[in-house]
């Protein structure tokens, strides 16, 4: 079972749960109203028994860690090697949901040496876009949520958008959610919006998008999508297939965007059977 455990990290105080022995593997939250390291809970024994040690934290604004003075993606994205670095690891697999998927391939292509392998779960900013549909908005990616703190009823609906199976939302799932939802998390989720936005503004028109990238990516690489997914997951990702046939990329159906939920034992699989075995 893993364990709730607190460390500072950068002069915030960080919440971690950690299970098992062996590889060290992070897994990261996406960006959403309400996420936090619980996202994982119900995969983290698995990853155990197969041998990895699973280290998923709150991120600086979300869960149980403090709020950041600083709100921006860049700003996260320094903290995950920063975590590591208060945890002694130097090198880890990094399993990164949706903005998080981002990220992770980021610090790949900026650190090579400290990312041993990389699975990213649903993140739409690294499938090319539908001809005619524009580019992936990769600054709004993970502002899911509204402009005033959510109802209990709210935070539900918003689960619901990113869920297959609507029965997976316990009564207990709902009230953790709504929890990690309101306070300290809504004034974070809202300042990070105003981040993203400032970005976007200053951001060259001319790089290359990341999805671009990724038969260049440093690190081996699995991509995982829910084929009922928003924005035409299923669609983008044939492209993907069809840019670069040789990539890693599996569609699993009767499942959204909470890849780690709806699809928890196909991802441990897929997942575990990569790290271990490419």
């Amino acid at each position: 079972m893993a364990s709730e455990k607190f460390i500072e990290v950068d002069g915030l105080r960080t919440r971690y749960l950690e299970d098992g022995r062996g590889s060290p593997a992070l897994l990261l939250h996406g960006a959403t109203l309400g996420s936090s390291a619980d996202v994982w809970t119900r995969n983290l024994p698995e990853f155990a028994s197969r041998g990895f040690r699973v280290i998923a934290f709150d991120q600086p604004g979300f869960g149980l860690s403090d709020n950041p003075p600083d709100h921006s993606v860049a700003y996260r994205k320094r903290f995950i090697f920063a975590f590591m670095d208060a945890l002694k690891i130097d090198r880890a697999h990094l399993i990164g949901h949706s903005q998080s998927g981002r990220i992770a391939v980021d610090l790949a292509f900026a650190q090579p040496q400290r990312v041993a392998k990389l699975v990213v779960l649903g993140t739409g900013s690294l499938l090319p876009p539908l001809p005619g549909g524009g580019k992936p908005n990769e600054a709004r990616e993970g502002e899911e949520g509204g402009a005033a703190e959510p109802t209990l009823e709210e935070t539900r609906a918003l689960l619901e958008a990113n869920l297959y199976h609507h029965d997976l939302i316990t009564p207990a799932v709902l009230a953790e959610r709504h929890r990690m939802s309101v306070g300290k998390n809504f004034e974070a989720f809202a300042a990070r919006k105003q981040s993203g936005r400032d970005k976007a503004e200053k951001a060259e028109k001319t790089a290359t998008p990341l999805w671009q990238r990724l038969a260049a990516c440093p690190a081996p690489l699995l991509l995982l999508y829910g084929q009922q997914d928003r924005g035409a997951a299923a669609e983008r990702a044939a492209l993907a297939k069809q840019r670069y046939p040789g990539i890693n990329l599996h569609l699993l159906d009767r499942c959204k965007h909470l890849v780690q939920w709806d699809a928890a034992e196909e991802f441990v699989a897929l997942s575990t059977r990569f790290l271990s075995n490419y």
